[in-house]
């Protein structure tokens, strides 16, 4: 679950590709993902991958974690990928028992809009490390 760094594809081999009629994209385009469902799996990549940071600054075994979560080690294995069969509670409890504290704030819009049109509300949720 570790981000690598990507360096952007060589213009000259992308427009050779789209030119062969080849697309570019993520795995998201692949899956034609929505926008919604991009989001969902970004929390849940983000929020899995402070599981582990956490766990291993608090150094807790994943065998540990799993006690005080009432489950398996192979278990935390999967929370800590985000498998699909993970759900959000799972992962947001999992944070918590590792000592992790979650931070919710609610994003002001960025753009004034009419009062007619309804916006989008932005949800920040905040991951903090507690060594």
């Amino acid at each position: 679950m570790k981000k690598t760094a990507t360096k952007p594809m060589n213009a000259a081999k992308r427009k050779a590709l789209q030119a062969a009629g080849w697309k570019i994209g993520d795995a998201a385009d692949f899956l034609n993902m929505s926008e919604e469902e991009r989001q969902l799996l970004d929390a849940r990549t983000e929020i899995a991958l402070a599981i582990r940071k956490q766990r291993e600054a608090g150094n807790i075994s994943q065998k540990e974690l799993g006690v005080r979560l009432k489950t398996s080690q192979p278990r935390i294995v999967k929370i800590e990928r985000a498998a699909s069969d993970v759900s959000m509670d799972q992962l947001i409890r999992a944070f918590a028992a590792a000592g992790g504290k979650f931070v919710v704030q609610r994003a002001s819009p960025s753009r004034k809009t009419s009062s007619k049109r309804q916006t989008a509300q932005t949800l920040v949720l905040k991951t903090a490390i507690a060594k």
